[in-house]
């Protein structure tokens, strides 16, 4: 691992991104992968890479995730990442999907413990591997190597490389290196 932030949370966002260039110029890799909620994040890479040959998926959290039919990401927000040359992703969470439902009549379902172990290597790497299954589920990146960026809670503190694959092939999906992540979390 490149970095290690003594603390999770947005004040690492501009480090991580620092990472997220190296990793591209390191490892040639050509797509990336940002979580982004309320769209900071997203709006951070696109404004950086924008330049760059590379190509940006920003992945939100689904529509419904804190309240029924809205997306947390504003369609402005949208507008000003895309006009950058990224593509915005709102679709459903491999690990916050049905099983949720379950858990709440039941206690109790598989996808929190596979959350749960990525978690024991920080927030981040859980949505980071979460984001990219999302991006290749949806066709938006190839199978190629990419880097991911995400965060614990706002901002980025985490950026992985990893050989993607779409959720059904979740345990084909391998984390090749993290460059950036939270010592503590």
């Amino acid at each position: 691992m490149e970095r290690g932030f003594d603390q999770p949370g947005p004040a690492n966002t501009e480090r991580a991104l620092e990472a997220l260039i190296e990793g591209i110029e390191r490892h040639g890799v050509r797509q990336v992968v940002v979580a982004s909620t309320w769209g900071d994040t997203g709006l951070a890479a696109a404004r950086l890479l924008r330049d760059r040959q590379v190509d940006l998926v920003v992945v939100t959290h689904n529509a419904g995730f804190k309240e029924p039919g809205r997306v947390e990401l504003s369609p402005e927000m949208r507008t000003t990442i895309e006009a950058l040359g990224a593509r915005v992703h709102t679709g459903t969470m491999p690990f916050r999907n049905i099983g949720t439902a379950i858990r709440e009549k039941q206690s109790y379902c598989q996808q929190d413990l596979v959350a749960n172990t990525l978690r024991l290597f920080g927030q981040g790497i859980k949505v980071c591997v979460e984001i990219v299954l999302m991006a290749a589920d949806a066709g938006l990146i190839s199978p190629d190597d990419v880097l991911a960026v995400a965060g614990t809670g706002r901002g980025a503190d985490t950026v992985a490389l990893m050989a993607p694959q779409s959720s059904n092939k979740l345990f084909d999906l391998k984390v090749r290196e993290i460059l950036a992540k939270p010592l503590a979390w």
